[in-house]
């Protein structure tokens, strides 16, 4: 009898504890007023507060109504940062801008207050096609890396870096990518074309990891990871060495990963991939389900190039990473928009096409988002493969002036109002033409980003619950709510 009494009580608890837990406290928009900042086509409008817009019930939207719907009790990754490259060639035109423009720009992207706020640095350790020219940090042959020094980046580049951390300051994400070993460490004794690591290099270049980043400390730049290789499957025309899917799983876990771990630096994050979406499912299977190379892994970057044709991004293969790995961290290492012509400065596909990446990758997961070349000149360099391409800002240095293209704006649309720590929200549309993503910021914000990627306006509802608001959006243009 005392034991049906104790199952019954404890019966009792559980489904009361379950009730309780039923309950979540739901995120509350009565009475509260969106604050919408717009940038859009052919317009003024360039992340630009248009409308405050308030909530009224809405219990059920109607088939025929356009609706964001947000559920903020549906929670996801947490949210590191946005940022650019800063390579050779950005600092190099750098250093060309007056005084005024040189303020103008960091205050531009690394301002949370007057500008859109990044947070991540990327940089690129030896020479990559964003370079005048191809280097390394020691003489030809020195396999114990006797001759190392970092002098070369001293002139442009460290000064750049440095000045960009001081502005983010705290919450600054710094990492660094290698192009390409020196040429006597690989099989085709070059730093271009492809090419791979030879066996008896192995441990010399995990050590050049070791190096560069001592090397930085000693400049008083904090280190917080590093990717393997840049583009392992790439056999360029400028510096590049290619790394099978098994290559990189070895490297790692018998030379880079034991190697950062006995020099102290086992905190650093390490990034495997680093390199398109098409072929990264394959390469986190290969990597992750070695527990060995696994045990040294932090996240798998990837970037957008080859895999923008038509409609075929590939956007399910970030989300399918994701899925199979739910532990691992994803972060886009690079983009930009190739193929540089002046003429296209102001062409908005290119800043739909981050806007676009930016929300899909986001909703499937990726917790930082990096873009490529912080600036670039005015013709799209220099590049000493001629590999020229845009950035979201480019120095006309033959007229002084600077070129804030869409671009900038669409990232700042992320950028500037998503907070280091924040949660990705569950967040959908109702009609194609529009995406979506959100994040609750750590100050209790929600913050809603919405691409109108249409020729028409849209009228549309941003669905919380039973209340909704009633928001337009003009075409071919990008929105940030902040409520």
């Amino acid at each position: 009898m005392k034991s049906i009494k104790l199952f019954v009580l404890l019966t009792s608890t559980i489904v009361i504890a379950q009730q309780k837990t039923a309950k979540q406290p739901i995120f509350s928009v009565k009475n509260k007023v969106i604050t919408v900042y717009t940038t859009a086509e052919n317009s003024d409008l360039k992340i630009s507060k248009t409308d405050e817009v308030g909530f009224k019930e809405l219990i059920q939207p109607l088939e025929t109504q356009t609706c964001v719907f947000v559920n903020p009790n549906k929670k996801f990754q947490t949210f590191i940062g946005i940022g650019g490259a800063i390579t050779d060639a950005s600092a190099e035109v750098f250093a060309k801008l007056s005084s005024e423009n040189q303020n103008e720009l960091l205050q531009a992207y690394y301002s949370k207050q007057t500008g859109i706020g990044y947070s991540l640095v990327r940089t690129n350790m030896n020479s990559c096609d964003f370079s005048s020219d191809s280097y390394v940090y020691i003489q030809d042959g020195d396999k114990e890396l006797k001759t190392f020094n970092i002098e070369h980046d001293r002139k442009f580049k460290l000064p750049l870096i440095k000045k960009a951390l001081g502005i983010i300051g705290k919450e600054a994400t710094f990492y660094f990518s290698p192009w390409s070993p020196p040429a006597f460490m690989k099989t085709n004794n070059n730093m271009l074309k492809g090419g791979k690591l030879l066996p008896e290099y192995m441990q010399s270049w995990a050590n050049y990891y070791v190096k560069y980043i001592q090397e930085l400390q000693k400049e008083g730049i904090s280190v917080w990871g590093l990717t393997v290789q840049n583009e392992p499957m790439a056999i360029q025309t400028w510096e590049s060495c290619v790394y099978t899917a098994d290559d990189e799983r070895d490297f790692l876990k018998k030379y880079l990963g034991p190697t950062l771990k006995k020099a102290g630096f086992g905190d650093k994050k390490i990034t495997v991939w680093d390199h398109n979406r098409d072929l990264m499912v394959q390469r986190a299977s290969t990597i992750l389900d070695d527990p060995e190379a696994k045990k040294y892994v932090w996240g798998l970057g990837f970037h957008w190039y080859e895999t923008w044709s038509g409609s075929a991004q590939m956007f399910d293969n970030v989300a399918k990473v994701k899925e199979m790995y739910p532990s691992i961290n994803l972060m886009f290492t690079e983009g930009c928009v190739e193929k540089f012509n002046q003429e296209r400065y102001n062409f908005w596909g290119n800043a739909e096409r981050y806007g676009k990446s930016m929300i899909n990758d986001f909703n499937n997961g990726t917790v930082a988002w990096t873009d490529w070349n912080i600036l670039l000149d005015e013709n799209g360099g220099p590049n000493h493969a001629k590999n020229f391409c845009f950035a979201p800002v480019h120095a006309d240095l033959q007229t002084g002036k600077l070129i804030f293209t869409p671009s900038f704006y669409v990232i700042g649309h992320f950028s500037k109002f998503i907070q280091k720590g924040a949660k990705r929200i569950a967040t959908s549309a109702s009609r194609s033409q529009i995406i979506s993503t959100s994040f609750l910021n750590p100050s209790g914000k929600m913050v809603t980003v919405v691409l109108n990627q249409s020729d028409e306006k849209v009228v549309y509802n941003l669905c919380i619950g039973t209340n909704a608001a009633e928001i337009t959006i003009q075409p071919k243009s990008i929105q940030t709510l902040i409520y």
